[in-house]
């Protein structure tokens, strides 16, 4: 467990983190002395997550127009109360996104909540998922595939968006559906693991005042014909990150439709793998999606 945990970072993992280049963080310690890597027998730069944290804040505060010549003459305490105060106004995004990053890091929930609680004062939930949790995710997946973060800091910050959305939910599913013209069954396909998408997507739909019945990861077809028993007109919902490999993903959406497309019923597929569908031969009940805002459109 401590092999999957880092708490070392090369330079490299520092651009990757803030999006400042490599060359200009030499720069940045070379001329102005704002960080104080530690070196290997070789030579080579290494940091703590100290040294992460303070990067992150300082990216924030030059973002917000402050000269990186004034920032290395604050000291340690000036420059988190810095970025304190401009927390405190709207439109700080890179702020939730930089908090987000050291919650994900030091693993800290307190952190992560505390940041969380800040956005949601300010906006709606769906506004934050866009705006904030959808960037984070879109990055971290890069981080995950750059090994600049492990997967215990992804699968901890992955968790920590889940039960946010599994907690708005709820509050939707409690209410009596007021539209019942269709049912929504949303699943993912088998060895697709990832869920965030179709968590979020279940909210919206519950917000259009659908019924939804969610089955999770891992779900044969032959199983979801099960609900052709028991509903009419169901919309079948599938993201499909990882899985179907794509030499399969086409016989795997003909045998969708063979099973599921009875009466009224329809198919809606989304997610990185959707780009091998052949569209030009699917049935007219058959839908694929290039983004989660397109779908919402459609709902």
């Amino acid at each position: 467990m401590i092999n999957n945990i880092k708490t070392v970072f090369s330079i490299k993992d520092l651009e990757n983190l803030s999006g400042i280049k490599a060359h200009t963080i030499r720069i940045w310690e070379k001329r102005y002395n704002i960080l104080e890597p530690m070196r290997t027998d070789t030579n080579i730069r290494l940091y703590d997550l100290q040294s992460l944290q303070k990067l992150l804040n300082i990216t924030l505060l030059h973002d917000y127009g402050y000269k990186i010549s004034k920032i290395s003459t604050f000291s340690e305490e000036k420059i988190p109360q810095l970025v304190r105060e401009i927390i405190s106004k709207k439109n700080s995004y890179n702020y939730a996104i930089n908090s987000f990053k050291i919650a994900m890091m030091n693993f800290d929930q307190e952190l992560f909540f505390q940041t969380f609680d800040w956005l949601i004062s300010e906006r709606t939930f769906k506004e934050v998922f866009k705006e904030n949790f959808l960037p984070l995710l879109k990055e971290l997946g890069l981080l995950w595939q750059s090994e600049t973060i492990t997967p215990a800091n992804e699968h901890f910050m992955s968790h920590l968006i889940k039960q946010k959305i599994l907690i708005y939910t709820e509050t939707l599913q409690i209410l009596k559906p007021t539209r019942t013209d269709r049912v929504f069954v949303l699943s993912l396909p088998l060895n697709e693991i990832h869920q965030i998408g179709l968590l979020y997507l279940q909210y919206e739909i519950l917000s259009e005042g659908y019924k939804t019945i969610y089955l999770g990861e891992s779900m044969p077809v032959e199983n979801l014909q099960d609900l052709t028993k028991h509903f009419e007109n169901i919309t079948f919902v599938s993201f499909m990150t990882i899985q179907p490999d794509r030499s399969v993903i086409n016989q795997y959406v003909k045998n969708m439709g063979q099973k599921l497309l009875i009466n009224n019923n329809q198919i809606w597929i989304m997610g990185k793998m959707a780009e091998y569908i052949e569209r030009e031969n699917l049935p007219e009940q058959i839908h694929i999606f290039d983004s989660i805002d397109e779908t919402i459109s459609r709902i």
